[in-house]
């Protein structure tokens, strides 16, 4: 793509970031075919190539840009299966990133967007508030259909049933097996949604690491990645978050006591491994957010390196894997989360359209409501199709946006947790599903 920044602009590192970036994308179209918003609308402006000549016409002016820009970038949901797609290596990733942190400093907001995104910042990020917000969700289910689109949005989504905040994450822990020798010693980010919707998933993940000798360390610090808010522009939020989590395990890290760090919620695993980007201009923090990158892992890449005996146990059950968009796009993992499932004797199937986002794509579920519901249907519907027993996910949101399907949806943690020893998630032991364990 050709691109006319002047020599003034190219001084400033952001714009000539942007100016490598557009020169790859060569209008080959192929990102249409796998873009989710496209799919849907089948207009050029919701598809990468069009958000991609949008952007670089909005950077090049240099100057306000009209209410469609903000329009069509908020609609993407940086499922980032358009780089999956992409034959150029496209960052469209970062690109995106820069138009939407110079749109939201030149252009302003309706007063209730502003307010809702404000919200969400400041609520979910933080696992405490956040569990009180979901039970006053809760409270307003019956009185939902007189809410605002967003507002309705948000109430749907909370569970039912809320369960209690994990306690993992309150204070700082480590979490050994005193039968088991430890072989390598990992930081475990606790997170802040999760903890507050599912804490099951932390807690299997733990017992899971120390049965095969791994022991887990906690940070209360670390309480977020810094995700939600850098994806709905609220930067200065995210740079704080960031700047804190770092913080948090400097110490660890520098004194060289851990072996990785281990990611359970998928988004915040891409958010991780992209901190020796997003934390490159901040002298303070440069060098710790490259190595957070380096030692940043999803926990089906760890457990695919370990020498673990297959168990051959789960009675040929049929596991429908859900490829969450932030693992298979973001962090390029496709394979581990299968092959460790397939190991522990599970039987995998696919979706069709596995490539698609379900919707949730971090709070895209609330600020844009209608699309995502969408995708959320189309992606129900294909699991069902695949009559599996259990559907698995690497991802919170992804667990929770399909709640609603045929079979019951789980982490791939607590499966894997369950096949090796422990007790069945909640919602496959609600749905009557048992194993036979090795040494039974």
């Amino acid at each position: 793509m050709q691109t006319h920044f002047s020599a003034t602009q190219l001084a400033e590192p952001q714009i000539q970031q942007a100016d490598d970036i557009l020169r790859k994308c060569v209008h080959c179209g192929f990102c249409t075919a796998t873009c989710p918003t496209f799919v849907l609308t089948g207009d050029e402006r919701d598809s990468p190539r069009g958000r991609i000549w949008m952007i670089r016409d909005f950077l090049e002016q240099d100057s306000p840009a009209d209410s469609r820009l903000q329009y069509h970038l908020d609609r993407c949901l940086t499922c980032l299966s358009c780089m999956t797609t992409c034959p150029s290596g496209v960052d469209y990733m970062h690109l995106v990133d820069i138009g939407r942190e110079r749109l939201d400093s030149t252009t302003s907001r309706p007063l209730s967007d502003r307010l809702v995104r404000w919200m969400l910042s400041h609520i979910v990020p933080h696992a405490g508030r956040f569990h009180l917000a979901l039970l006053a969700a809760r409270l307003a289910k019956p009185v939902s259909f007189l809410l605002p689109k967003r507002l309705k949005a948000m109430v749907s989504l909370a569970p039912a049933t809320p369960q209690p905040l994990d306690r993992i994450g309150r204070t700082d822990a480590s979490y050994a097996d005193k039968n088991t020798a430890s072989i390598k010693r990992v930081m475990l980010l606790a997170g802040c949604a999760q903890r507050a919707i599912d804490p099951e998933i932390n807690a299997a993940t733990i017992r899971l690491l120390n049965r095969f000798g791994i022991e887990v360390v906690v940070k209360s610090q670390a309480s977020c990645c810094g995700a939600l808010a850098h994806h709905i522009s609220a930067h200065d939020k995210a740079m704080q978050t960031m700047r804190q989590t770092a913080d948090a395990w400097r110490d660890e890290i520098e004194a060289g006591r851990i072996d990785a760090i281990i990611v359970n919620t998928s988004g915040c695993g891409t958010q991780l491994k992209d901190y020796g980007q997003l934390l490159a201009d901040d002298a303070d923090y440069a060098e710790i957010g490259s190595q957070i990158s380096d030692y940043a892992m999803d926990i089906s890449e760890l457990l695919a390196r370990l020498d673990v005996l297959p168990l051959n146990a789960p009675n040929g059950l049929v596991v429908a894997y859900h490829a969450a968009c932030s693992l298979q796009h973001g962090q390029k993992v496709t394979e581990a989360p299968k092959a460790i499932l397939e190991r522990a004797g599970f039987r995998i199937v696919s979706p069709a359209e596995s490539h698609l986002c379900c919707g949730s794509a971090g709070v895209y579920n609330v600020l844009q409501p209608e699309l995502s519901q969408q995708l959320q249907a189309r992606k129900l519907s294909a699991l069902n199709a695949t009559g599996a027993d259990i559907v698995a996910a690497g991802n919170l949101g992804c667990i929770n946006q399909l709640a609603d399907s045929t079979a019951p949806i789980c982490h791939t943690a607590q499966l894997l947790d369950w096949a090796y020893g422990g007790d069945a998630p909640a919602a496959v032991a609600q749905a009557g599903i048992s194993i036979q364990h090795v040494s039974d």
